[in-house]
């Protein structure tokens, strides 16, 4: 606090037009952007979209379907942040500009749902049994993620070790089906640079979908749940998700330390010990790992540390594969469209696996090639020697 008892400005939220304002037109947003390089249009754009939202929020001009759409369209990637000679908080105005849409004209059913459930593990747990055991009778089309994987029995833990602090694992929420070896392998490669895992089990969705749908109400009670659910013993608290590390930090701020997994253990790196590996993988870097997290060079660095492994990393296609939170659900033929250059480039690589640091961007690519996708962590537990 200052002398005057005010928090410091920085914690203050920016209004819409002061954040939208800071951009000065320039346009090196734009060979950045993902959705102007499917496009070619200046609504596509990160500075299109600015100006409407300015607009809107002016009341200079009024909504409509087809405006709305733009803004929809947006992938939150921020890649433009990344750019941006001004510093423009893209990310923080698109929530904005998105609470201010989903207040004026609500969401689909659809979108309720998935957001409900996410915000609801158990149910969310049940339904994803549900499609796991329909996935074969279900419509290809409704099959917008891949079939969860059979339950597993949770292995013997590993022995605790003295030395290290002991660190919490944050799950999320789809995750917990989805990534159960994940967790097992995070939990062995935590155990070999000497460290505890643990896991809460009241934590719940980070909010990162809710708020990038404009349902801020909803992602401030989530983060408030996470923030009770975390107990004063976890001061360290992993992520193994690059699109949840942003909404779980704001969410345990002063609380606890939030860390991607991959930093964690590229700094205890020289405790871990890999064997020999002849096989080629291919690597996608999420944009929340790279504009974010900004974690890539430490993956890079521990994939680097496997002798005789050939890493190819995908750069095809337009920046992003197209997940964005609920996109590649809600609209999954604009989503696949981001996707195909990414697999395309992955199956012509002659890589034997895909590589991804995001759960939404391994299931959206899982959902378009047979061959498995992968946490990198997950990978590189297999290479402990």
């Amino acid at each position: 606090m200052s002398p005057t008892g005010r928090a410091p400005a920085e914690s203050t939220p920016v209004g819409l037009l002061a954040l939208a304002d800071r951009c000065v037109q320039c346009g090196l947003c734009l060979p950045a952007c993902p959705t102007y390089s499917l496009a070619k249009t200046e609504p596509e754009s990160p500075r299109g979209r600015i100006a409407l939202a300015r607009a809107w929020e002016l009341g200079t001009l009024a909504p409509t379907p087809t405006a709305d759409a733009h803004l929809d369209h947006c992938l939150g990637c921020r890649s433009c942040e990344a750019v941006c000679p001004a510093g423009v908080a893209y990310g923080e105005l698109l929530v904005a500009a998105r609470t201010r849409q989903r207040a004026r004209r609500g969401g689909t059913w659809l979108a309720h749902a998935l957001e409900w459930l996410a915000g609801h593990p158990r149910w969310l747990a049940a339904g994803l049994r549900l499609y796991r055991w329909s996935f074969p009778l279900l419509p290809r089309g409704w099959r917008r993620l891949p079939r969860p994987p059979a339950p597993r029995r949770a292995p013997a833990a590993p022995p605790q070790r003295q030395a290290g602090q002991p660190v919490t694992l944050f799950s999320g929420c789809v995750a917990r089906a989805y990534e159960t070896g994940l967790h097992e392998a995070a939990t062995r490669l935590c155990d070999a640079a000497g460290t505890t895992l643990t896991t809460v089990s009241a934590q719940t969705c980070c909010g990162a979908l809710h708020a990038h749908a404009g349902d801020a109400a909803r992602a401030t009670r989530l983060g408030a749940a996470n923030r009770a659910a975390f107990p004063d013993t976890a001061t360290v608290v992993l992520t193994l998700a690059s699109g949840c590390h942003e909404a779980l930090a704001q969410a345990l701020s002063g609380e606890a330390s939030v860390v991607d997994a991959i930093v964690f253990l590229h700094e205890r790196a020289d405790r871990l010990h890999f064997g020999p590996s002849s096989e080629r993988v291919a690597l996608h870097v999420p944009c929340t790992q790279r504009n974010v997290v900004k974690s890539a060079a430490a993956l890079r660095a521990l994939l680097a540390r496997v002798p005789g492994l050939e890493v190819v990393e995908l750069t095809a296609g337009h920046g992003c594969c197209g997940a964005a939170g609920m996109q590649m659900v809600l609209d999954p033929q604009r989503a696949a469209a981001y996707r195909d250059p990414l697999v395309a480039a992955f199956e012509r690589s002659g890589a034997s696996r895909l590589l991804s640091a995001n759960i939404g961007c391994r299931l959206h690519l899982a959902n378009a090639t047979p061959l498995p996708v992968q946490h990198p962590l997950e990978f590189l537990a297999t290479c402990l020697a």
